[in-house]
């Protein structure tokens, strides 16, 4: 449950039309229907919004007490839906015209049928959207839902162990102001229909088998490996914010320019669409596959791949229209609790906003995900280092007290004849080697060996331990 009071102008969750539609329902009160509504979105490809407050002609009447009502939303959508659906609808509070209003985000869920737990699997408890209104689903629509629902849910399939401990979840529900009771592993639905741990909960547990992989090369393809690090065996929250600290942290590093009018600041990544895409990935997986993850850092993009598959057509223009329909709901539910992740569908707008569409590319198993380097920020960067570099080098060649005499600061033509003297000299040298005996840091020496590579002056055969380097004119052409 979410509380928010933003202005309708810069709102997302502003009412944008004022007639129903087959994505938008509205509702005068809160009324016993309302189980109806969400079903009928639950069962619709699309999913749906609900609001609560405003009339079928779109005029605002409000509604009176909204935390009350937010909470009477949320546990009647609880127990009287079947299968659960929660994790597939977030109940947000708005303010329209100066009045309380109550938005219902509904994703489509992907056990379909589902119905009111009171009717059950019957047409008098199946629902589904059609135009702007929710109709009764025939038998036969059941049925066929019915055989076709999804039982490869992370729900669904027993934990391979069985012995497993929540401790590092517990700490995490508690700094988001949240107690885990006895009974938390049934109320977070980590357990299957027999009562066993299913493979939600062992995600979530403190010691599995799972790791998801950060590498980093030091070209734009995976010949030359800088560094490949394992985040995992542990409860996946964990892991999330260890991967984020790396990606966020130490990879999205921030070039700054001092000028005497202002402060210049420039990242390699636009950070919001940065963290929305790292948290989907993990959230969003198809761990049915036991296949994690994966993030590689190249010199010019940052590529995330994850399990899962987004059939070409509408299903890839909802995808990016962030009509969402959660894979493992369960997560989702636990990353929203803990404040990771706000309402359904809110991601994918976010990372739009800074990169196109043609950084998605879809196969049959696989979604990848390619955001390139900020040219502003690579500018930025060939500007500072290249400043420090002059700097540096007048700094050590200046005259010192003995009478030794000034020497011209090196060009970065200089530097770049030097890194191609020591490579010839001894084509095993590491970069770390090369920092200290050009006296530049190993983003200046990455920097310029990216230059050389790209003029063909300079390859690397081999991987980071065991390879060598060949510069131009040293024989081994």
């Amino acid at each position: 449950m979410t509380r928010k009071k933003i202005s309708p102008a810069d709102s997302p969750s502003t009412v944008d039309q004022t007639t129903e539609s087959n994505r938008i329902e509205y509702k005068r009160e809160f009324t016993d229907t309302l189980e109806k509504e969400v079903v009928a979105f639950l069962n619709y490809h699309d999913g749906g919004v609900i609001y609560v407050g405003i009339g079928n002609d779109g005029a605002t009447y409000g509604v009176s007490n909204s935390d009350a009502v937010q909470l009477a939303i949320k546990d009647r959508l609880k127990n009287n839906i079947q299968p659960s659906c929660l994790g597939l609808f977030d109940v947000i509070h708005d303010v329209r015209e100066g009045k309380d209003i109550i938005k219902i985000i509904v994703a489509s869920g992907s056990e379909k049928p589902y119905y009111l737990r009171k009717f059950g699997m019957s047409e008098k408890g199946c629902f589904i959207r059609i135009g702007s209104a929710s109709e009764p689903m025939p038998v036969r629509m059941i049925e066929e839902q019915f055989a076709c629902r999804t039982r490869n849910s992370i729900a669904r399939i027993h934990s391979t162990r069985q012995d497993l401990n929540f401790e590092q979840l517990k700490i995490y529900y508690q700094e988001a102001g949240f107690t885990l009771g006895d009974k938390f592993a049934a109320n977070l639905e980590l357990l299957t229909e027999d009562g066993a741990y299913n493979y939600a909960a062992y995600l979530l547990a403190d010691q599995n088998g799972n790791s998801v992989q950060v590498a980093k090369y030091a070209g734009t393809d995976r010949v030359d490996l800088l560094d490949s690090k394992d985040y995992g065996f542990c409860c996946l929250v964990k892991t999330c914010k260890q991967v984020l600290d790396r990606i966020e942290g130490i990879e999205n590093r921030t070039i700054t320019k001092i000028t005497p009018r202002e402060r210049i600041n420039r990242q390699l990544w636009n950070p919001v669409a940065l963290r929305e895409a790292v948290i989907n990935a993990i959230i969003h997986n198809d761990y049915s596959t036991e296949l994690v993850p994966k993030f590689e850092i190249f010199t010019d993009r940052l590529e995330i791949t994850s399990a899962g598959t987004i059939h070409p057509g509408q299903e890839q223009d909802d995808f990016f229209a962030g009509y969402s329909m959660p894979r493992n709901k369960t997560l989702m539910r636990v990353f929203k609790d803990l404040d990771m992740v706000e309402y359904l569908g809110s991601g994918m707008p976010r990372i739009l906003k800074a990169y196109s569409r043609d950084a998605y590319t879809f196969s049959s198993h696989f979604i990848r995900t390619a955001f390139h380097i900020s040219q502003e920020a690579l500018a930025l960067e060939q500007e500072v280092v290249g400043a420090t570099t002059e700097k540096n080098h007048k700094k050590t060649l200046q005259e010192n007290t003995t009478g030794k005499h000034y020497r011209k600061a090196p060009q970065e033509s200089d530097v770049a004849e030097n890194i191609l003297d020591l490579c010839r000299t001894n084509p095993a040298i590491t970069i770390p080697e090369m920092a200290v005996k050009l006296e530049l840091t190993e983003d200046g020496i990455n920097y310029h060996l990216g230059k050389l590579r790209a003029q063909n002056r300079l390859a690397r055969v081999g991987g980071r331990k065991f390879g060598h380097w060949v510069a131009a004119g040293s024989g081994d052409e």
